[in-house]
């Protein structure tokens, strides 16, 4: 009975390191290029992910403390934001006044309305996709988030790094987004990738064609935004 016991512990041991050691950290870097050449643009908020192929389950993401896009001095923090398909974004406004966040893209289309200092607001991304945040009273504001149905993700720090950690083994296809580049030079670099044990974890360099120059947008009606009026209470001061 003591061999038996025995015998079952370690097989039990044996096959629990197996199956830890079969989850890998994915690395890549990333180099942004505008026009053919090195630009030295900041490689951070690139995002890779990927995702299992054919009828591989997907885990859910690991527990964690509800996402938040704070505004704070007219700006979003942070400026990239992702979560899982159905996660509830809380949209709080730290600023001395007002705030109106809206999103009219296909990820989630939204308007929180007008919203003062101290309060918060809540959207849930419902569905995968891209949105692209904006606020209706400040041009200079802007921020997306990514809902994924994979947890298997990574974003580049301002060296280009990327790291997607704890990957099992397995098919995966992997897609890139950056905020500043084509989707048809997105597009370019999905592509099917292999996870093993032991084998290379490493996606090597990925260069992607980039713009350097911000681009613009309308507010919510689809015009330009006015000017700041001094002393307004919806603008703040500078």
């Amino acid at each position: 009975m003591r061999k038996f016991l025995h015998r079952t512990c370690l097989c039990l041991l044996l096959t629990c390191g197996v199956l830890a050691a079969q989850d890998v950290d994915v690395t890549a870097n990333v180099e942004l290029i505008t026009s053919g050449k090195k630009k030295g643009l900041d490689p951070s908020n690139v995002v890779l992910w990927l995702s299992p192929v054919g009828d591989a389950p997907v885990p859910a993401f690991p527990p964690g403390s509800k996402p938040q896009l704070i505004q704070k001095n007219k700006s979003f923090i942070p400026h990239v934001l992702v979560v899982p398909v159905g996660a509830e974004v809380e949209f709080p406004n730290r600023d001395p006044f007002f705030h109106n966040v809206f999103s009219l893209f296909d990820g989630k289309r939204f308007d929180l309305g007008l919203y003062e200092a101290g309060t918060t607001r809540d959207v849930r991304f419902d569905r995968p996709g891209i949105s692209y945040i904006f606020c209706n009273i400040h041009a200079e504001m802007s921020a997306v988030v990514i809902a994924l149905t994979t947890p298997y993700y990574g974003i580049s720090n301002r060296r280009g790094q990327v790291t997607i950690p704890r990957v099992p083994s397995g098919r995966y296809t992997l897609r890139v987004w950056y905020e500043a580049a084509l989707p048809e030079s997105l597009s370019s670099l999905t592509r099917e990738v292999t996870v093993s044990e032991g084998g290379a974890a490493a996606l090597g360099l990925l260069r992607l064609p980039a713009s350097s120059v911000p681009e613009t947008h309308k507010n919510m009606y689809g015009r330009d935004y006015a000017p700041p009026t001094p002393g307004s209470p919806t603008y703040g001061h500078p």
